[in-house]
């Protein structure tokens, strides 16, 4: 088991500005329980081309890199041994090696860094 901390923000169908306020309530507790790391879920969509709450909730991930609310991102795609910055945030937090996403491609999730 890992230490990551997971949030669900697909629980429940909710629209995406529901998703996003989740979002803002995960990272807030986040920070409050000083976590560097977090999971995000939030499927990837019926289609398997990206629904929109995976389309929005990467977007606000983007904008608040860019704004600097959170370090960095890594989407479950890239979650993988092979990705330099999967890499460089295992070398940070090595109990996440054990997270049971890794070098699966799941791009229904997020890693988002503090």
């Amino acid at each position: 088991m890992s230490d990551i901390k997971a949030f669900n923000l697909k629980d429940g169908m909710p629209t995406l500005e529901e998703a996003r306020q989740r979002l803002s309530l995960a990272l807030a507790q986040a920070r409050q329980r000083k976590l560097p790391v977090i999971k995000l879920i939030h499927g990837y969509g019926s289609s398997g081309v990206g629904g929109t709450l995976q389309v929005g909730i990467r977007k606000s991930l983007r904008k608040r890199r860019k704004k600097g609310e959170i370090r960095q991102y890594i989407f479950g795609e890239n979650w993988s041994i092979f990705d330099e910055d999967t890499r460089s945030v295992l070398e940070e937090n090595p109990s996440m090696r054990k997270d049971s996403d890794l070098n699966r491609g799941n791009d229904g999730i997020s890693i988002v860094v503090l």
